[in-house]
């Protein structure tokens, strides 16, 4: 292998190659778009399109796509050649302005929640260039957002993008009041993605893999995380090739892969790259979950994405490490070393913390799905309940604001805001949390409570949109004050008062956190059909920010209800399917086998009692687990009889689940009784520990 800087973004049509490929003005005028945020010219469209098509030819490109993220939650793509025929039956490889900036697929084949319909099929794709392009499998991937033939957004990135430039409004004119004059604010994000291997030939054969993600039956193996052997162990040389081997596609790709390491969880890792501005930083994780799952299958392996596939250990998350930063390089977040700072630093934080708290349960339905929901609340992630955690010293200093009180702090800048005095903080002054689901970590926040499989686009985009309209607020009401120090100090102890509630630095598992979260008037949304029956809340806070229309607001809400309906019924009728064609059999042909022992020991005159007990214990279970298959069977079909989306998710949710529930609780029962080569299905011990 070459070394990481020759082969890093050799794929990627990034800023060294436009700069060599590109006219200087062309160039230029290119990089305000993408640095700034200016619209695109237009007029330079044809000169990047046969730049991109020639340099992506070099790279053995036949093909390209408008790469988008539908509301699917994955990335969609349509590969139309550069062949264009000339005279004489030839052709020529030929890529217009036109065809770079927009294309047309099929609208009506995605979900758009009522937005589209069969006979309504024109949609549109327009390029985002502050995204690179990049060469993959010989075609040419242009990363675009996706919109309806009216108009409407019917993707991820597109409320992104706009969400972007709310929260660079705002806080461009909060910036503005301590004196500087920002071109752009910019939100970056690294997310940390978790995942699980398991080897291919076990996964093969397991039915609820291959259709949902995670085992919907599987009792405990003898060990687990238990001897925390696991976290941050040595990793296994099968392991170490396949991370080896996906860290060197990522670099081809631009992407930042810095970290790797085993997770808690047997079978479970992570990686982590490093930040990036948030619309690439998305773009790149879809990319990386995509890349991950092929590099597993080179190495006999499945690279496992769901939320919990596996019951009695850790689920998996993706931490999304949020901040901004100004066109001039400052992190916003980043208390810093100047007195002078302090203060901005201060109103910054302020209007976060009241962000996450006045739409705490728009941060929650952003990350509600069906398998986030197996995870949240466990004893590995954050629970339902949206707090934010600071650390002491940050806690101390806010409490100070409140009370008019002082606290002994160290460190030569200090500034008076009011009533308190405010320290040089290093760049990890907090402990860590792992039970906040959303914790300051001395430079940004880490929103802790997204899901693995997610696509980080909603959650960036919403809380996006909620610190955009705190910030406007700010703005409006200090922009106009007579005496601005003043003002400032008192809109920062109202607010600070008036949201302290969701400021919490204990131990989130603790059962009493739900009872004091209560006390504070914190919500607990704790199903994704209770989560996402709020998004009706919040009509006027994407409105007024122009992030979304009511009408694509709602469409998404009839989506992700749809989502999550769908995924219960998949789930539910795999089971069904399991436990009457695999489980059930297999156990009765071990009954079988028992009763022919116990008859023949009988036969001999010899005691058949232990024979007897094991027949009598399955029988039963076998007998409850046919009873409760039947009751689930019924459950699903009932199903059929709503419309209502809002209605069909509550009825998978209070009805459906539970009948799951109680079918897996006496299948898991059985497993544990039943001799292995009877047992149709790889267990625990293989899935987790066979590689």
């Amino acid at each position: 292998m070459n070394s990481i800087p020759e082969i890093f973004a050799e794929n990627v049509f990034n800023e060294n190659i436009m700069r060599d490929k590109l006219p200087k003005e062309v160039f230029k005028k290119l990089m305000k778009t993408i640095e700034l945020g200016e619209p695109l010219d237009v007029s330079i469209a044809n000169v990047v399109a046969n730049a991109m098509k020639d340099w992506a030819v070099e790279k053995g490109a036949t093909h390209y796509t408008h790469w988008f993220q539908p509301m699917t939650g994955i990335t969609a793509e349509k590969h139309d050649s550069f062949i264009t025929p000339t005279a004489g039956g030839k052709v020529i490889m030929a890529f217009s302005g036109k065809e770079l900036i927009q294309g047309e697929p099929d609208a009506s084949s995605f979900p758009s929640g009522g937005l589209r319909a069969t006979f309504e099929a024109r949609g549109y794709t327009a390029w985002d260039p502050s995204s690179y392009a990049f060469v993959k499998d010989g075609t040419l991937y242009i990363p675009t957002a996706f919109c309806s033939y009216t108009g409407e957004a019917l993707d991820k990135k597109t409320p992104l993008l706009r969400s972007m430039d709310a929260i660079s409004r705002q806080a461009c004119r909060v910036l503005r009041l301590f004196g500087k004059d920002p071109k752009r604010v910019t939100t970056t994000v690294g997310p940390e993605q978790e995942y699980f291997l398991v080897d291919k030939k076990y996964y093969d054969q397991r039915k609820d893999l291959i259709f949902t993600g995670r085992t919907l039956f599987g009792a405990m193996a003898p060990k687990g995380q238990e001897m925390e052997d696991h976290y941050f162990g040595s990793i296994k040389p099968r392991i170490a090739a396949f991370m080896s081997d996906l860290d060197v596609e990522l670099w081809k790709y631009g992407l930042l892969a810095k970290t790797k390491h085993n997770e808690v969880a047997p079978a479970q890792h992570e990686i982590a790259p490093i930040f990036s501005t948030t619309n690439i930083s998305i773009d790149n994780n879809q990319l990386l979950m995509e890349l991950a799952k092929k590099v597993a299958l080179k190495h006999g392996m499945v690279c496992l994405l769901h939320e919990k596939p596996f019951d009695g250990v850790n689920g998996s998350g993706k931490h999304n490490n949020w901040s901004m930063s100004t066109d001039s390089g400052e992190n916003l977040l980043n208390p810093g070393r100047d007195p002078k700072e302090n203060a901005q630093f201060m109103l910054i934080l302020t209007a976060v913390i009241t962000a996450v708290d006045k739409y705490a349960k728009l941060m929650r339905l952003s990350v509600a799905t069906a398998g986030n929901d197996h995870r949240l609340g466990a004893h590995e992630a954050p629970p339902a309940i949206v707090s934010v955690f600071l650390g002491d010293e940050l806690e101390r200093v806010v409490n100070d604001i409140i009370e008019g009180g002082r606290s002994p702090l160290d460190g030569p800048a200090k500034i008076e805001l009011g009533v308190t005095t405010l320290p040089v903080f290093p760049k990890d002054n907090t402990d860590r949390n792992r039970t906040s689901p959303f914790a300051f970590t001395g430079n940004r926040f880490e929103f802790r409570m997204p899901g693995s499989s997610t696509s980080i686009g909603c959650v960036n985009m919403m809380l996006n949109t909620a610190v955009a309209d705190v910030f406007k607020q700010y703005a409006d009401e200090l922009e106009g004050a007579e005496d601005f120090r003043k003002a400032l100090n008192e809109l920062i102890k109202r607010e600070l008062t008036e949201h302290r509630r969701v400021i919490f630095n204990g131990n989130g598992y603790d059962d009493s956190w739900i009872e004091e979260a209560e006390r504070r008037g914190l919500p607990n949304l704790r199903s994704t059909p209770e989560a996402l029956a709020a998004y009706d809340e919040f009509v006027d806070l994407f409105e007024q920010t122009g992030v979304l229309s009511e009408t694509e607001l709602k469409s998404r809400k009839e989506i992700l209800l749809g989502e999550y309906a769908k995924t219960i019924k998949i789930e539910s009728r795999t089971m069904v399917d399991m436990s009457k064609k695999d489980i059930l059999p297999g156990v009765a042909g071990y009954i079988k086998e028992l009763t022919e022992i116990a008859c023949n020991k009988k036969t001999l005159g010899l005691d058949n009692a232990l024979e007897i007990k094991e027949i009598e214990k399955l029988s039963a279970l076998a007998s409850a687990s046919y009873d409760r298959t039947v009751v689930l069977e019924q459950a699903v079909a009932g199903a059929a009889d709503f419309t209502d989306a809002q209605e069909y998710a509550d009825y998978q949710h209070d009805v459906v689940i539970p009948a799951m529930t109680e079918l897996r609780a006496a299948v898991d029962e059985m497993e544990l009784n039943t001799a292995q080569k009877y047992w149709p299905f790889p267990t625990y011990d293989k899935l987790l520990f066979g590689i």
